[in-house]
């Protein structure tokens, strides 16, 4: 379903842009891979809040509100730790703040995988109340009744096979997978599993790369790598980590920028204006002689 809407622009910072706009749907995206080739890639990137949403939205597909926003935004250790009201708060305030991109919420963990009707529930609920386009769950083989009972029933999902995060407890860690033949042919079984109960999108994250070519080649969906091959129908990265906002950041990433040395810099210029009493100035003041004048 697409929605036409136009934006009262009153208020600029929540409203974008004042003509009427068409937001990209799910069959669009899906769309998009014809005989097992997309021309166009999909691109996506992470959004967690409001006004990154609307910066990003213009160069985005699709905007993937993950449960990465754990470690980016809450400081946790793991993505295990993301609760449900978490995904909500930061899903609407995302939609709120795009008009383009389909948008994507991240299913916590323990909120989709007792049983299908479990993630109906979750799923719904994330629909509802964010006014996102689709969910996103992670597993293989196992979960692919679960992705068939939400898609007959009207729920979008992506998939999400290779190194899945939630699962890091049971894979010891967040190292590359698919290295061994049998390793291999698991996760491809996983990503052929997903994609025949209906999932319209993947995420493939962490695998060698023939492995990722392989998949994107062997499933119908759109296949979005992250840390695995340019030969897949989009890409997708952490925004915080393309920005340069970590010192830290996976193999996998490009840094587009290094915002994080811009925002130190800012910070520390703000602080020399306070402590030199510079700021605030006469101009940044109400009831002065300046302003009278």
């Amino acid at each position: 379903m697409s929605t036409t809407f136009t934006l009262d622009t009153a208020t600029s910072r929540a409203h974008p842009v004042p003509e009427p706009v068409r937001r990209l749907t799910v069959p669009a995206i899906a769309a998009r891979k014809v005989a097992g080739v997309t021309a166009e890639p999909v691109v996506m990137l992470t959004a967690y809040t409001a006004r990154m949403a609307q910066l990003l939205d213009r160069h985005c597909d699709m905007l993937l509100v993950g449960d990465s926003l754990g470690q980016v935004i809450y400081g946790l250790d793991t993505t295990v730790k993301v609760t449900l009201d978490m995904m909500l708060a930061h899903g609407a305030a995302v939609v709120r703040g795009s008009y383009h991109s389909v948008v994507v919420v991240d299913l916590p963990f323990g909120t989709y995988e007792a049983s299908p009707e479990q993630a109906f529930a979750t799923a719904a609920r994330v629909l509802r109340e964010t006014g996102a386009a689709a969910v996103k769950l992670e597993g293989g083989e196992v979960l692919a009744p679960t992705v068939a009972f939400l898609v007959r029933r009207g729920i979008p999902v992506v998939g999400h096979v290779g190194l899945t995060p939630q699962a890091v407890n049971a894979l010891g860690g967040y190292g590359a997978r698919g290295k061994s033949p049998e390793e291999a042919a698991k996760i491809l079984a996983d990503a052929q599993a997903i994609s025949d109960a209906g999932a319209f999108a993947m995420v493939i994250e962490g695998v060698m790369e023939p492995l990722a070519r392989s998949i994107t080649e062997a499933v119908s969906c759109a296949t979005i790598g992250i840390g695995a091959s340019p030969a897949c129908d989009g890409q997708v990265l952490v925004v915080d980590d393309m920005l340069g906002m970590f010192e830290r950041v996976p193999r996998f990433v490009r840094r587009f920028d290094t915002l994080a040395d811009h925002v130190s810099a800012a910070a520390a210029s703000y602080a020399e204006a306070v402590r030199a009493r510079t700021f605030p100035a006469d101009a940044e003041l109400y009831g002065t002689a300046a302003k009278r004048r």
